[in-house]
């Protein structure tokens, strides 16, 4: 049975190499592996320093435009920690959330989806299309049910006629699932600026706006909305399929090698599909979840930037569910301190775009160790 050895475990197993004299060498004392705990925390050291470097070049930007960047540093701090603001971090992050989980079940079997901002939307308008459908007809459990399911059915099959063009057609998923984020945009705006636009409003293209009983319920007496459990409940969940489940390995399997994964008779297409659909799927739900959490309606700027940000965050968190959580919620309190950089140094609006890629270049190209090459 063959087996997978490491280059390390290789090298020091390999016989010792006979001295110029012809005398066999001595092998070398083994050295101790270094503990779990010491390389966690060299790697926690080196993603600081790179996020530090980031921190500093963004500073250097700042300074060329003519702006104080311990001024304007202190400003994005101040504007993302009072209790409000950490709310309103929690409320921008769930369909970040959702929509980085979207992107890291495709990435575990090798696919890149950079459609989460088409799913989300999509999702929201399955949602919608549900409540006013059924409207006063049905109870807002029901509602509320078919709603959830309805944004995660058309969230996955959106992002799974994606890999369906992969798998049969060879056509890069990364190409169809930018170009479908703009057709689900575009069937949105057919819907809000007729069939569903709402004909006692101001005017403005929306849809009605959802009754009370169908919305997300609120956690007491702030805006931060039950969203956020689901988002976090199903982060555990995704966790629990890449560590403990079978088709969770056989993801891995397939992204890892997918010749030899087709060749151990794993049905590939199969898994990539379904890892497409999957992923779709929760970004589906992040739409419902803006819409019955926080926007109540769809509107022309329905999550308009939402889904490009959680790809960034799942490539910052290097696809790990978990790491997804707080590389969303990190980037949502960039994008919310991010505001003052408009408003208080005079700095363009895309200054946060400038620092998020910084970021995830800093963390995603420098913060990886590097394997010596033999000369």
């Amino acid at each position: 049975m063959t087996t997978l050895l490491d280059p390390d475990a290789v090298e020091a197993t390999a016989p010792a190499a006979p001295a110029p004299d012809g005398a066999t060498a001595a092998s070398p004392p083994p050295t101790a592996a270094p503990s779990p705990w010491s390389a966690r925390l060299v790697g926690l050291g080196r993603t600081a320093a790179a996020l530090g470097g980031a921190l500093v070049v963004f500073a250097v930007f700042m300074k060329a435009k003519g702006a104080d960047p311990v001024a304007a540093y202190r400003e994005m701090l101040s504007s993302v920690t009072s209790w409000k603001q950490v709310g309103e971090i929690l409320i921008r992050g769930t369909p970040i959330i959702l929509a980085a989980l979207a992107v890291s079940v495709p990435a575990r079997a090798g696919l890149i989806n950079v459609g989460g901002e088409g799913q989300l939307v999509i999702g929201g308008v399955a949602a919608a299309g549900v409540a006013l459908g059924l409207g006063d007809t049905a109870s807002p459990v029901l509602v509320t049910v078919l709603m959830i399911l309805a944004a995660a059915l058309a969230g996955a099959a959106w992002s799974a006629l994606a890999a369906v063009l992969r798998v049969y057609v060879d056509i890069n998923e990364s190409v169809t699932t930018l170009l479908m984020n703009y057709l689900a945009v575009d069937l949105m705006l057919y819907l809000i600026y007729d069939a569903w636009k709402d004909r006692n409003g101001s005017g403005q293209p929306a849809t009605p706006a959802l009754p009370v009983a169908d919305r997300l319920p609120l956690v007491g007496q702030s805006r931060i909305h039950a969203g956020i459990v689901i988002a976090l409940v199903l982060a555990v969940l995704v966790y629990v399929l890449f560590k403990k489940t079978s088709f969770g390995f056989r993801l891995a399997v397939v992204g890892g090698n997918p010749e030899a994964a087709h060749r151990a008779g794993l049905r590939v297409g199969l898994l990539l599909i379904g890892a497409m659909a999957l992923g779709g799927a929760l970004a589906g739900i992040g739409g419902y979840a803006q819409l019955a959490g926080t926007e109540f309606k769809l509107r022309p700027g329905f999550l308009v930037g939402y889904g490009y940000v959680g790809f960034l965050a799942s490539w910052l968190a290097r696809h790990k569910p978990l790491g997804v959580v707080g590389a969303a919620l990190l980037l949502s309190a960039v994008v919310i301190g991010g505001d003052s950089l408009q408003l208080e140094s005079n700095l363009p609006a895309a200054s946060v775009n400038v620092l998020m890629g910084l970021l995830l270049l800093a963390v995603f190209g420098f913060s990886t160790k590097r394997k010596a090459v033999a000369a």
